[in-house]
């Protein structure tokens, strides 16, 4: 009876408090509701009954910034104000036959904050990327051209500066790496043309990875974020930017991703003075662990960067790294996945030395390597199919293999002896399908038996029994990767 008196009462001070504007005022006291344990400490931690004043307060430096493009090409419509007359065929011959010049301007507009009161604004790259013209508006009406100082086109972040009279008001920038899913968060920005528009929410999650990039670990949000918020900031309650609101999650509602603040301020200086960043390379090829690699592996669990190329000449091959590696620290950074590695490699300034720990044949190992500059890496890889072939009865594995052609092999970017056994086709239904082996997917090992011949290929498979983890190493199109499942 008593607890529920408490409780009636405690919720009866919650809204008298409201309702005077003070969510801390309560008609009973803390010690009394913790002595009683009917509610949580946490929740009588004053939070604001309004985002009014904060908004006030760090609107001013958020700015509306618009680009304009000059684009040529594409047909000029001929306005027709009645019916057609004998004029209509000489400007249509005229126009279409490039005689006067078709230019169309293209627009576009989004976000951007300023972080120092010279006027450098941070946004992202791809709201100013190739304009010709680039005009920021301040919450005040003021209007400016403004210029790109520095842009990196992998963690989509720009740099740009305007010129004006007198001091400008400018955001702080907090610690993205402190936030946590709940907190609260407020965007600014221009969602559709509309200017200064506040939306909060809170952190819905942190650590995503969605496919912007390689470099890219979003803080998820439910603060709604539209085209025009590109660049924005994303606010702590403190007032401080946490995150670059960049894009939304076209399938859902009410998703948005911000790009950690974190980020970008370590990227900053070199930004503002070299107009670009130098993203570090480690010269490795790597891919997630799943539960059946991990087993054939013999690892206790799915955590790490699995290696399966090293690059000749790169930094992780001077250092004595090898393919089939596991990295589980960077740095001193934890390795659960490669997007981990991926990022703290390229955050690393090229020239820099990093202590790489990592698991060989179930046995942890640790050596120095030292960053190479990621512009030395070799050109993209392109995908090169080899053609399948579909005949023939699948094995025991539920494949049709064969002996790859000197063609093929040519197309797969490898030395001229190059000897393996191509995948002809895949038994629909079969464990090997679930693994997602493919046709035309080039067979090098199976459970570290070298594979470059038939016979290689039917004395590797005799060994293997129902039940059993095999783990295939592929080269697929110009990359490598491992494949396991159980037989």
């Amino acid at each position: 009876m008593k607890k529920m008196t408490l409780v009636m009462m405690a919720a009866l001070a919650l809204l008298v408090s409201a309702v005077a504007g003070d969510a801390c005022a309560l008609a009973i006291s803390r010690a009394e509701v913790e002595a009683g344990a009917l509610v949580p400490a946490s929740w009588f931690k004053a939070e604001p009954m309004s985002f009014a004043d904060l908004a006030e307060r760090v609107e001013p430096a958020v700015v509306n910034i618009s680009t304009s493009k000059k684009m040529r090409g594409g047909g000029m419509a001929i306005p027709r104000f009645g019916p057609r007359d004998p004029f209509d065929d000489f400007f249509e011959r005229f126009f279409d036959q490039g005689m006067v010049p078709r230019e169309q301007v293209q627009h576009s507009l989004g976000s951007g904050f300023i972080i120092d009161r010279d006027g450098t604004i941070l946004t992202n790259n791809h709201v100013v990327s190739q304009a010709d013209q680039i005009e920021v508006v301040l919450s005040d009406g003021r209007k400016f051209k403004a210029e790109v100082v520095g842009r990196d086109e992998k963690t989509d972040i720009a740099v740009i500066r305007i010129k004006a009279d007198g001091d400008l008001p400018v955001v702080a920038l907090g610690n993205s790496k402190t936030l946590r899913p709940g907190d609260w968060v407020m965007a600014i920005g221009n969602p559709f043309g509309l200017e200064h528009t506040v939306t909060v929410g809170v952190v819905s999650a942190k650590g995503r990875v969605i496919g912007g990039g390689p470099y890219a670990r979003f803080i998820q949000t439910d603060a709604s974020i539209n085209p025009g918020n590109s660049g924005g900031p994303l606010f702590n309650l403190k007032g401080e930017v946490i995150g670059i609101n960049t894009m939304i999650y076209a399938a859902g509602q009410g998703i948005g991703f911000a790009i950690p603040i974190d980020m970008a301020t370590s990227m900053l200086p070199e930004l503002i003075s070299k107009g670009s960043f130098s993203h570090g390379w480690l010269g490795v090829a790597i891919q997630t662990i799943t539960p059946e690699l991990a087993r054939s592996f013999n690892l206790k669990d799915e955590k790490g960067a699995l290696i399966t190329e090293v690059f000749g000449g790169s930094p992780a091959a001077e250092a004595g790294l090898r393919r089939g590696d596991v990295i589980v620290k960077f740095d001193g950074e934890k390795v659960d996945d490669p997007m981990d590695l991926s990022v703290a490699v390229g955050q690393t300034k090229p020239g820099a030395e990093a202590k790489v720990k990592f698991l060989r044949s179930g046995e942890e190992k640790e050596l120095t390597v030292k960053i190479g500059t990621q512009d030395k890496a070799t050109a993209e890889r392109g995908k090169v199919e080899p053609s399948p072939w579909s005949r023939g009865k699948a094995d025991m594995l539920g494949l049709v293999v064969r002996e790859i052609t000197p063609e093929e092999a040519r197309g797969l970017d490898v030395p001229e002896n190059f000897r393996g056994v191509v995948v002809s086709r895949v038994e629909p239904g079969s464990s090997v399908e679930s693994a997602d082996v493919r046709s035309g997917d080039v067979i090098l090992e199976i459970n570290g038996d070298r594979i470059q011949t038939m016979e290689d290929y039917a004395k590797a498979t005799e060994k293997l029994k129902e039940g059993q983890m095999v783990r295939l190493f592929i080269k697929r199109g110009r990359s490598s990767i491992y494949l396991a499942f159980k037989l």
